[in-house]
């Protein structure tokens, strides 16, 4: 994998594109990969001088991406869209009182815990706007699994599984609703055309605000941080 010289070094992932017809530089917003496509025909000495001349605005917008945060005791993080702050305290379980989420146990395992809890918290939450849609459409899915996914925020199978990152919890509740809904449409709808939007629309009406949230706000929730 090649690097932009320099202090830090960049990786930089190429891909050859049969569709390409010209040089594109591409900062991934959810994890910082950078990505060089060039024209399949195209020698790599000429990406890579294509590269040098936008280092500038490479580092820049590498520079602007959000610090990722460690969730330990102390840390606030959003849970349904409201700030929660992660605390000790006694007790066997996880839960929230107020706006903190009491973690019992060792601290030192906090990120682990917070997790945890808010999985189980998503899949709650995501069964039942599920269900609650499934039911308007008068179909059912098969599965419904979470994931910590960085390209989509859910999925939906030919076979009815639906799938969806759990870190749609920490999301206003609206917004989750939007991506429940999304998913279960296309139980009646395998695509994104006019009759899919429709029943988007039939399931959850006005989302266009739910779905620029995600847009403009998404990639926030991918900052937290929840390994031990």
């Amino acid at each position: 994998m090649p690097r932009l010289p320099g202090l830090p070094q960049v990786e930089i992932q190429l891909r050859r594109s049969a569709r390409a017809r010209r040089l594109s530089l591409r900062v991934s917003r959810a994890d910082g990969s950078v990505t060089l496509t060039l024209p399949q025909r195209m020698r790599e000495a000429a990406a890579m001088a294509f590269l040098s001349q936008h280092e500038d605005w490479l580092r820049q917008t590498l520079a602007a991406r959000p610090v990722g945060v460690a969730a330990t005791i102390g840390t606030v993080l959003p849970v349904g869209g409201l700030p929660v702050t992660l605390a000790t305290g006694a007790g066997r379980t996880p839960r929230i009182e107020g706006d903190c989420l009491i973690l019992p146990g060792d601290p030192a395992r906090a990120g682990v815990k917070a997790q945890a809890f808010l999985k189980a918290l998503a899949r709650d939450r995501l069964a039942a706007s599920c269900d609650r849609y499934a039911g308007m459409l008068g179909r059912s899915y098969t599965a419904l699994t979470l994931r910590d996914t960085r390209s989509r925020w859910g999925s939906c199978t030919a076979n009815g599984r639906l799938m969806f990152n759990w870190r749609l919890v920490m999301a206003p509740p609206s917004v989750l609703d939007y991506v429940a809904a999304h998913e279960v449409a296309h139980l009646a709808q395998m695509n994104h055309g006019p009759e899919f939007w429709a029943t988007v629309t039939h399931l959850f009406p006005g989302y266009e605000v739910q779905r620029r949230w995600l847009r403009t706000q998404g990639e926030t929730l991918h900052r937290y941080r929840f390994e031990a």
